[in-house]
């Protein structure tokens, strides 16, 4: 079952393609603010998170969306869509430290991000277990199938032949890996839930390991999410809505052609937000900003006003209660993002790291 995708690259792909480039290279040498980047980046993280499950029939909108990630807000009844979207940030910000530690795809690697996407924002890494019978995908009005994946007995293989052909793609451009990848995954369709949010996933994963990552400010789920009809028509190539009727030998020229021209509008916005931000003229940090977690950046804005703060300053910022106030400044003194300045036990204050003082200077 090696996999061997058929596809051609159409005069408008080839034109979204140089654009591409043109725009990644430009906004790599931009001079955007510490602060003015973790903002984008966490905006675009967000975005990521709220599209994407929105596209699998979230109902949160964006405000709740950050409110439940902030830990500020719970909604009564929408406890599912609280656990997709914790489910999927978690899994965002796995991909970062993938990222960071340029690790290769592989069916371990995806398994992790697919424990974390349905995981409800649990730390688990334990690869999820391939599905073990069949799954369908119906239309959500009529209930008729629109695709019928392979069959368990061969998930196991064709996910291996799918890592393997992303490793060994050295010379082919980073966009159309990921765009042939996105393809195959929701072909394979290998597990029984959480496989579209994880195909999107998987997509981001490539791109950022293969230097398309564009400072981690944009959202191509945004993309996929504002007109869905195009979406799901892309995907939906092939004779028979069956896996074995053709879907393995389908020229799947169409759904490129939608997912590189979609990358492009993608790449032109954050060219216009990055362009604009760059204006203050300073240096960038994005490397040192992608080693904090997403609480850290958002506590660099305690330190804006002033140069030390308490535990109580972190539980009003997050919303939190005292004792989990204190314990997330214990961890981060221990990881190195805050120093003790008063050891008072009644009244500690705490400092910003001197390594991390540029963030806010």
């Amino acid at each position: 079952m090696t996999f061997k995708p058929l596809y051609t690259i159409s005069p408008a792909t080839a034109s979204a393609l140089m654009k591409i480039e043109a725009i990644k290279q430009g906004v790599a040498g931009l001079p955007i603010t510490p602060k003015i980047l973790a903002s984008l980046r966490e905006t675009a993280r967000l975005y990521s998170t709220h599209y994407s499950t929105m596209i699998e029939g979230n109902r949160l909108e964006q405000d709740q969306v950050a409110k439940v990630i902030e830990g500020s807000g719970h909604f009564p009844g929408r406890e599912r869509d609280e656990g997709e979207v914790k489910g999927y940030y978690a899994a965002l910000e796995e991909l970062e430290r993938l990222v960071a530690k340029d690790s290769p795809v592989t069916e371990a690697v995806i398994g992790s991000m697919h424990a974390r996407v349905i995981g409800g924002g649990r730390k688990t890494r334990k690869p999820t277990p391939y599905r073990d019978g069949q799954n369908v995908i119906r239309d959500s009005a009529s209930g008729k199938i629109v695709y019928m994946p392979p069959e368990s007995k061969d998930v196991p293989l064709l996910m291996k032949s799918l890592a393997a052909w992303i490793k060994k793609q050295n010379d082919l451009p980073v966009p159309l890996v990921a765009s042939i990848a996105h393809y195959q995954f929701a072909t394979i369709h290998p597990w029984y839930d959480g496989n579209g949010r994880t195909a999107r996933l998987l997509t981001t994963l490539v791109l950022h390991l293969g230097g398309y990552g564009l400072k981690g400010l944009y959202a191509l789920e945004e993309y996929y999410a504002r007109d869905l009809g195009s979406y799901y028509a892309a995907l939906n190539i092939g004779p028979s809505h069956n896996y074995y009727g053709g879907r393995a030998e389908a020229d799947i020229t169409p759904w490129i052609d939608y997912f590189i021209t979609g990358m492009a509008n993608s790449f032109d916005k954050v060219k216009a937000r990055a362009g604009q931000a760059a204006r203050a003229g300073e240096a960038d940090l994005s490397a040192e900003l992608r080693d904090l977690s997403p609480r850290q950046r958002k506590a660099l804005a305690l330190f804006q006003q002033q140069n030390e703060i308490a535990a109580a300053d972190v539980q009003k910022l997050f919303r939190i209660q005292p004792r989990t106030a204190r314990a997330w400044c214990a961890d981060w003194v221990e990881n190195g993002f805050l120093i003790v300045s008063d050891p008072s036990r009644k009244a500690r204050k705490y400092r910003l790291a001197d390594k991390l003082r540029s963030f806010v200077d």
